[in-house]
């Protein structure tokens, strides 16, 4: 009996992080509406693009575009009008405030901080995040700009 559970369990968990992954559709610059073309070629001056996406998130779909700005990630997501809906960039462990290191290193408890980005919202600074490696195993966790814990996940 707990053979079958499992093995449900872990079928449907698999069949969801399939499902997850499939909103999000690598495409090529030249599917971009021109919109969001006029803000990419404003915002990746200088930079190198890596790649670009679209996600369908509640029935909206938003354009992503990956770049690399003077040796450190830069990720833009935007409607298709072209506005801006977030921006996450990476930024050094050392950089940070004390409350944030803090805060980061609290909340990633024994694991190791490998990658911090901020998250900006309509021009605000809402979030840093950072990937956490545990025992080989990845996540990610959150805090505000004031390294106090967030009310929800940005």
């Amino acid at each position: 009996m707990k053979i079958k559970l499992f093995v449900a369990l872990a079928t449907s968990g698999l069949l969801f992080a399939g499902f997850a992954s499939a909103q999000e559709k690598k495409i090529k610059r030249s599917d971009l509406p021109p919109a969001v073309e006029k803000t990419v070629a404003a915002q990746s001056a200088g930079a190198a693009i890596r790649g670009f996406s679209t996600e369908k998130e509640k029935g909206q779909t938003f354009y992503e575009v990956e770049m690399t700005v003077n040796g450190h990630s830069k990720d833009i997501s935007m409607t298709a009008d072209g506005s801006i809906v977030e921006i996450e960039e990476q930024v050094g462990l050392d950089s940070l405030s004390p409350e944030v290191k803090a805060g980061l290193q609290a909340k990633a408890s024994k694991g190791t901080i490998v990658k911090v980005e901020s998250l900006t919202k309509k021009d605000k600074l809402v979030a840093y995040e950072a990937q956490v490696v545990t025992n080989g195993k990845k996540s990610e966790v959150q805090v505000g700009p004031d390294g106090k814990p967030l009310d929800h996940e940005e």
